[in-house]
């Protein structure tokens, strides 16, 4: 099981974006400050995440969550 996910900075208005195969290990791994990017706005929480089988379809709309397109999409459904 994959999973695809956004979280939010309770610091500041910042997202981010990634994939894994451990959501709760993975947010842990954030909010302990092991990311580079993500260690500087501390704490996150997750606020949308999707679940995939297969590994190259996490991937893919991970990319897309990435694009000019899928962030228009997160800031519409999800970055309220």
């Amino acid at each position: 099981m994959y999973f695809v996910y956004v979280l939010k900075s309770l610091l500041k208005k910042k997202y981010y974006t990634g994939f894994t195969d451990n959501l709760a290990d993975r947010l842990n791994d954030h909010n302990q400050g092991k990311s580079r990017y993500t260690k500087n706005f501390l704490p996150w929480q997750i606020v949308y995440s999707e679940k995939f089988q297969i590994k190259q379809e996490a991937i893919q709309r991970e990319k897309y969550f990435k694009s000019a397109a899928g962030r228009k999409w997160l800031k519409k459904n999800v970055n309220k």
